[in-house]
C-alpha cells in the first residue's frame, strides 16, 4: 500500500488544536468505493469546498459498503492507494481512513458517530450524489443519521430527486463519468485518458487492475 501521508479521523493534529482554541471547522465528507477515483469526484469535492466555504474535504473510501446489497469491489489497498494519488495535488483534500481503518460492512451512521467522537466541534457535511439521495430512506438509522451529519447532494445525469429530507444541493457542472465504465473500459483494452487521474490510470496498468472483468 502507498505510503500515507493525510491525516485520518482520529488523529487530525490541526483540528484538535483548533477546536482548543474554540475554532469550529467544516469538513466535506466524499465516501465512495472509489473503484476507481475519477475526474467526476475531484470536480464535484472542488464545487461543493468552494460554494460552501469548507476547511477541507476529506475523502473516506469504505471497507464495504453496507447500503448497496451487491455490490462488489477490489481491496480496500487498492482504492486506498489510488485515491491518495488522485487528491495528492490539492491542499484540501484529504485522505480519511476511518472506514477502511474500521473494516467490515459499513454504515454511514456508525461512521459519523465515530467521527463527531473524535472531533465534536467539527460540522460535517456528507456529499451525495443525487441517485443516492433518492435511497436515503433505506439508510440505516437516517433520523438519527440527520441529526448528527448536513448532507450535501450534487445532481447526477438521469436522476430528478424529490425527497423530504433536509439537502443542501450544490449545482455542479454535469460530468458524465462513472467508475463502472472506467473499469469496462479497461477490460476492453480501452483508454481511460481524461477519465481519471494520469496517476490514477498508471497505477491501474501496473497492478492490473479491472482486466479480467466482463
Amino acid at each position: 500500500m502507498k505510503q500515507k501521508t493525510q491525516a485520518t479521523a482520529v488523529n487530525q493534529t490541526q483540528t484538535e488544536a483548533e477546536e482548543r482554541q474554540g475554532t469550529r471547522r467544516k469538513i466535506g465528507l466524499m465516501g465512495g468505493t472509489f473503484n476507481p477515483p475519477h475526474l467526476g469526484h475531484l470536480l464535484v469535492a472542488e464545487q461543493v469546498y468552494e460554494a460552501l466555504g469548507l476547511d477541507n474535504i476529506h475523502f473516506m473510501p469504505t471497507a464495504k459498503p453496507g447500503h448497496a446489497a451487491g455490490k462488489e469491489t477490489i481491496d480496500a489497498s487498492y482504492r486506498v492507494d489510488m485515491v491518495d494519488y488522485a487528491i495528492e495535488d490539492n491542499p484540501h483534500f484529504s485522505l480519511n481512513l476511518t472506514e477502511v481503518n474500521r473494516g467490515g460492512t459499513t454504515y454511514t451512521i456508525d461512521t459519523i458517530k465515530e467521527l463527531k467522537e473524535a472531533s465534536p466541534e467539527t460540522d460535517y457535511y456528507f456529499i451525495i450524489g443525487e441517485d443516492s439521495v433518492m435511497d436515503l430512506a433505506e439508510w440505516k438509522n437516517i433520523e438519527q443519521l440527520l441529526d448528527l451529519v448536513q448532507f450535501v447532494g450534487v445532481k447526477r445525469p438521469g436522476y430528478q430527486a424529490e425527497v423530504n429530507f433536509p439537502i443542501i444541493w450544490v449545482d455542479t457542472p454535469e460530468l458524465d463519468i462513472s467508475s463502472s465504465d472506467i473499469r469496462q473500459r479497461v477490460s476492453e483494452g480501452q483508454s481511460i485518458k481524461y477519465l481519471t487521474p494520469d496517476r490514477v490510470r498508471d497505477y491501474i496498468e501496473d497492478k492490473g487492475l479491472y482486466k479480467g472483468e466482463e
